[in-house]
């Protein structure tokens, strides 16, 4: 078994085939959870889940991209959704369904910044006070959460060390020394086609079996030994590019992957 546990079978990219693509990979044991970005990503992700007994889950949040500041501009790609304000009731009545195991993407995202400096202080208030918001429904719920974070690390940080939740560095691309911050408290650290793109074989070499979680982030980040858009299917390649970098076989990174999705997510 595999366990991509960040895909996004519920964009638009996939609004063709996502049901061809998770029969598929249903048969080939590869299990999956969709994360939203937005209200109307995660009702997507939960809607898709919910057709499915076992082996599909999702995860809702609003990525602090989806947040509209009034303070920066980013041209819309298809499935952005972009949302003025966390609305906590309408995000925890979803996030009740019972194919939700975590709350997410959720975190901070400093790569878009408004080009006056005097902004970005209230730019990036902004979205901690979201990110917080968020890490408060997950307490309520107790779920886990799926943190973004780009060009963040020392604020992501600082918010996480006072909060305190349980989940997972989505995408990491930090150094070791960033990595055994979050995994000190208590973090798993997601590893997805970005290991092909970054030097990440320290930290992938150093971290401990025990929390490693595998990703595709699909439609986005293909491994090169595929072309156009991601699927679930192609993490086999994260497998075992992780296998290589630490001297173990296909099957013990598959294994104990698996393991820890079904530990932090309760799958």
């Amino acid at each position: 078994m595999l366990i991509d546990t960040h895909s996004h079978l519920n964009f638009n990219s996939f609004k063709d085939d996502a049901h061809r693509l998770l029969g598929r990979c249903l048969a080939e044991d590869i299990w999956m959870i969709n994360i939203g970005t937005n209200l109307v990503t995660s009702k997507k992700a939960v809607e898709l889940a919910s057709r499915y007994s076992q082996g599909v889950y999702a995860a809702v949040g609003l990525h602090p991209i989806s947040l509209d500041t009034g303070l920066v501009k980013i041209k819309p790609e298809e499935d952005d959704f972009f949302e003025k304000e966390f609305d906590y009731e309408k995000y925890k009545e979803l996030a009740q369904n019972s194919k939700v195991v975590a709350l997410g993407e959720i975190g901070l995202d400093y790569w878009y910044k408004p080009k006056a400096k005097s902004k970005r202080p209230e730019f990036k208030k902004r979205q901690k006070d979201l990110f917080v918001q968020q890490l408060d429904l997950a307490d309520e719920l107790n779920l886990p959460v799926i943190i973004h974070c780009r060009m963040a690390f020392d604020d992501l940080f600082e918010v996480a060390k006072a909060k305190t939740p349980k989940g997972v560095i989505h995408c990491f691309s930090g150094t070791w020394e960033q990595a055994k911050q979050f995994l000190d408290l208590g973090f798993y650290l997601g590893l997805n086609g970005i290991i092909f793109k970054l030097e990440l074989d320290e930290v992938i070499k150093k971290m401990p079996a025990d929390k490693i979680l595998i990703e595709t982030d699909c439609p986005y980040l293909t491994p090169p030994q595929e072309e156009g858009r991601n699927e679930p299917g192609f993490i086999k390649h994260i497998v075992q590019k992780i296998a290589n970098v630490r001297g173990e076989s296909f099957d013990e990174i598959a294994e104990v992957s698996s393991k820890n999705a079904r530990s932090l997510f309760g799958i």
